[in-house]
């Protein structure tokens, strides 16, 4: 994404101060990788070019997903004065629900402070009405419930977005890449390179390449026609494509086309496509509030019994399974109990 989208403008007089709302069950590697290059700069530059905090929900620390605790310099509330606030979430985003955080980052979007999102960060910012306008991306892993959820929010599948204020992407590693632009932005490329290099990042991406493995690499698949075909099928779960016109996107007959499904993936079209299905309605069982049989519509089955039993077979439980397993999990979340007080 071009480097001059928008304009970040530094102070003379300051250090740049970020903090980073930590919500329970945060990823910590996008954590880290959005903090470290702050640090990476400030050392490379021989100046404090930024400062951070932390801010908890409420107590004394946040706990990531892996269990590890980081202490809080600020709570939600906090009066600091911050540059950029930048949101980390990942676990369940989509079960997040805190009013005291999204009154608090509505009233940092009114003072002008730079909002971001990591990981599953853009789903609190979307919960808090702060991303109305703004290109936005999150964990793919995060994105079919969050495009129900939020469907007039103009959501990208790219590596991270930087629109004006607002700056998000999909965790992982991905913020490495996000905070290269910005660095680069705020001090310029060659010691945003120099941070880069630091952390042994020999590519740097740009913000708009997807987030996912092509699927050339994903399936270990050459065959050209057959991968223009997968992407279609990707691409229209809600509607399936009938056999016909997909073996007519790859130019060949139906025949030729279900042979090649079975040389290369080991099944039929038809299964094919199904296993897709499924694994687009897991994600929404566990993301978002839509019932069976809405889950059922949206991934393409024209009934609720029908989809129960495919998913049954697939996965060895029934799709309601999925909705009482995350709720259990809501439950046991700290997050959930802030959001009882």
């Amino acid at each position: 994404m071009p480097l001059n989208d928008v304009s970040l403008p530094l102070s003379d007089r300051h250090a740049v101060h970020v903090g980073f709302l930590l919500i329970p069950d945060f990823a910590l590697m996008a954590y880290a990788s959005t903090a470290e290059p702050l640090r990476a700069a400030n050392r490379l530059s021989g100046r404090e070019l930024y400062r951070w905090s932390h801010i908890a929900i409420e107590g004394s620390s946040s706990r990531a997903s892996s269990g590890i605790d980081i202490a809080a310099d600020h709570r939600v509330g906090t009066d600091a004065p911050f540059d950029y606030v930048i949101v980390c979430a990942g676990g369940d985003p989509a079960a997040f629900h805190h009013a005291p955080t999204f009154a608090w980052l509505r009233q940092l979007a009114r003072r002008g402070v730079r909002l971001g999102g990591v990981s599953g960060g853009a789903y609190v910012l979307a919960r808090a009405n702060v991303l109305t306008g703004y290109r936005v991306t999150l964990h793919w892993e995060h994105a079919p419930g969050f495009r129900e959820d939020y469907p007039g929010l103009d959501l990208r599948r790219s590596l991270f977005e930087i629109d004006r204020d607002r700056m998000t992407c999909g965790g992982g590693t991905a913020p490495l890449d996000m905070m290269h632009a910005m660095i680069a932005r705020e001090h310029g490329s060659e010691l945003a390179l120099s941070v880069s290099e630091w952390f042994l990042q020999t590519h740097v991406r740009e913000g708009g390449v997807p987030q996912r493995m092509p699927l050339r690499e994903r399936l270990n698949i050459a065959h050209g026609p057959l991968l223009s075909v997968l992407e279609r099928m990707e691409a229209a779960l809600e509607h399936p494509l009938p056999r016909a016109e997909l073996a007519r996107e790859a130019n060949l007959s139906v025949r030729q086309l279900e042979r090649l499904f079975r040389l290369h993936l080991g099944c039929t079209i038809g299964e094919r496509y199904q296993r897709l299905r499924l694994d687009r309605a897991r994600l929404l069982l566990r993301q978002t509030s839509l019932s069976v049989l809405e889950t059922a519509l949206a991934c393409g089955f024209a009934s609720a019994s029908h989809f129960s039993r495919a998913y049954n077979r697939r996965f060895g439980h029934p799709p309601r399974s999925e909705r009482i397993a995350r709720t259990k999990a809501s439950m046991a979340s700290p997050a959930f109990d802030l959001a009882q007080r």
